[in-house]
């Protein structure tokens, strides 16, 4: 259910690390199905410095508003203004056109970052 190519955070972020030492950044299905129908995203402006564990941003559904933490740090290369028009982006595709951010990171990788089976097991403790 969670593509095994992305790091995830205990926040419901995802990161897919590039080759380049960039990295798209989203929220995971999980969260996105915890919020219901996504109706506004807050991004950060392009050129803005991230840290690693700061509120970068927030989406909003019809629930409830929800801060987006920084996966790592990084410098923000491109925001997807795509989801200006279609915030709903998110629910239909959160790893595929509802990414947020395209950083370009900076230091070493957090610690706390999760692969696959540890995120999937986080989720399921949650669930339960």
């Amino acid at each position: 259910m969670y593509p095994a190519d992305l790091k995830y955070t205990k926040d419901h972020e995802w990161m897919k690390i590039q080759d380049d030492g960039t990295a798209l950044v989203g929220i995971t299905h999980y969260a996105q199905d915890a919020l219901g129908d996504v109706v506004f995203v807050d991004l950060p402006e392009v050129s803005e410095q991230l840290t690693h564990g700061e509120e970068f941003g927030t989406v909003e559904s019809v629930k409830t508003v929800s801060e987006l933490f920084a996966p790592a740090n990084g410098e923000v290369l491109e925001v997807n203004s795509g989801l200006n028009e279609r915030p709903e982006s998110v629910d239909e595709d959160p790893y595929g056109k509802g990414w947020m951010v395209k950083l370009k990171l900076t230091g070493e990788l957090p610690d706390d970052l999760l692969d696959v089976a540890a995120y999937e097991a986080l989720v399921g403790s949650e669930s339960h």
